[in-house]
C-alpha cells in the first residue's frame, strides 16, 4: 500500500496540530500499513491529548487484543465506554460494549 495518503494527512497535520480528527485517520493509516507500533503509540496520543475522541478507544482496544496485550484492552474498552456515555453516543457505547463483552467472555473460558 502507498505512503502517500499518510504523508498527505502528516502534512495537514503539520498545519493543524490539534486536531483530533486527523491524528485518528493517521493512526488508522499506520493499521493499514500494518505498521502496528505507530498505529499504537498514535492511538495512545489521542486517547491522552483528546480523551473525548470516542472512536480512539475501540481501535485502540482491537489493537491491544492483535497485540495479545488483552490486559490493556479491556480497560481501554471501559474508558471509551464511559466516554461515550458521557457524550451520549449510544452507536459507540453498544460497540465498545460489544468489544468487551466479547474479550471479557473469551478470557474467562480460557
Amino acid at each position: 500500500m502507498s505512503t502517500d495518503r499518510l504523508k498527505k494527512l502528516q502534512q495537514f497535520l503539520a498545519q493543524t496540530p490539534n486536531e483530533p480528527f486527523l491524528k485518528y485517520a493517521i493512526a488508522l493509516e499506520y493499521l493499514k500499513l500494518e505498521e502496528d507500533q505507530q498505529a499504537l503509540a498514535q492511538f495512545e496520543k489521542i486517547t491522552q491529548e483528546h480523551p473525548l475522541y470516542v472512536g480512539t478507544y475501540y481501535h485502540l482496544g482491537k489493537l491491544y487484543e492483535k497485540l495479545q496485550l488483552e490486559e490493556q484492552a479491556l480497560p481501554c474498552y471501559k474508558r471509551g465506554m464511559d466516554v461515550a456515555r458521557q457524550l451520549e453516543d449510544h452507536h459507540a457505547f453498544s460497540e465498545l460494549q460489544g468489544a468487551w463483552n466479547m474479550l471479557n467472555d473469551e478470557l474467562m473460558d480460557d
